[in-house]
């Protein structure tokens, strides 16, 4: 069996080579494959760290954190393309033209998806960072390029929108705030429980709501966030809305009657 073994691995391992696939007889058990060279240089792999990121409160107190929900970025490949090719030949793709005229490819690494039109106009959303929004449109543009349609040199990436989540872990009076800043702010809670407060600089919205919990979105850069909420939670403060104590006094007095039906009842 070990001769025949010995005889079986060199074309085992010319098979491999054949089919482009790393010959698995060359390397000995237990020891570590050779990395690539320039791997450990390399700085085009998914990043974890953005996804949350911390601001001031603008008090001097403790540090407030933002996590990243979404992060919406753009990008122009420059030429036109065959969506159907595009679908047939790549996987983890969706193409129904009657629903939608894009092509709707997914990433594994890093997490991502991409709205591709055949303009060659490409949408990236689903990533949590801008380092992981601008590797996902190069990694599009590369998968695009193997199927045969050569993009430009520049692809054209900016980053649109960036949706954020904070919970300042105090309710706030949204009637009182909107009252003393009604030339930013809208509230109304028949439609929406939350309100709308619009920040001039940075140019952002924010989303407020009663427990405390915040939505900040419309920002183009991560540091956009932090500074509006730093600018913004001291207003937030002086809203927020403090627990009402029951008056003092004596206890309520309670007397015992007889019911119709004999039954003892309790009178305040």
């Amino acid at each position: 069996t070990a001769l025949t073994m010995a005889s079986l691995q060199p074309n085992m391992a010319a098979a491999a080579a054949e089919k482009g696939a790393p010959s698995q007889a060359l390397v000995p058990t237990g020891a570590a494959a050779p990395a690539a060279p320039g791997a450990a240089a390399s700085q085009h792999v998914p990043s974890v760290a953005g996804s949350v990121i911390e601001a001031s409160d603008g008090l001097g107190g403790e540090k407030l954190l933002i996590r990243i929900q979404n992060i919406s970025s753009t990008a122009n490949l420059g030429i036109r393309l065959d969506l159907k090719k595009i679908a047939l030949k790549c996987r983890n793709t969706e193409f129904n033209p009657r629903r939608f005229a894009a092509v709707i490819m997914r990433l594994r690494e890093p997490r991502a998806t991409a709205l591709i039109f055949s303009t060659g106009k490409m949408v990236v959303t689903g990533v949590k960072s801008s380092h992981n929004a601008n590797l996902a449109a190069k990694k599009f543009a590369y998968i695009i390029e193997r199927v045969g349609f050569k993009p430009n040199e520049f692809v054209d990436f900016k980053v649109q929108n960036i949706v954020g989540t904070a919970d300042l872990g105090f309710p706030i009076r949204l009637e009182g705030l909107v009252y003393a800043h009604s030339a930013f702010a809208s509230y109304e809670p028949e439609l929406f429980p939350g309100l709308i407060y619009r920040l001039v600089s940075p140019r952002v919205v924010f989303l407020i709501f009663v427990s405390g919990k915040v939505v900040i979105t419309g920002a183009k850069k991560e540091k956009d966030l932090s500074s509006a909420l730093t600018k913004l939670y001291p207003v937030l403060v002086e809203f927020k809305k403090m627990q009402v104590a029951a008056p003092p006094g004596p206890p309520a007095l309670t007397t015992t009657v007889a019911g119709s039906d004999g039954n003892a009842m309790e009178a305040v």
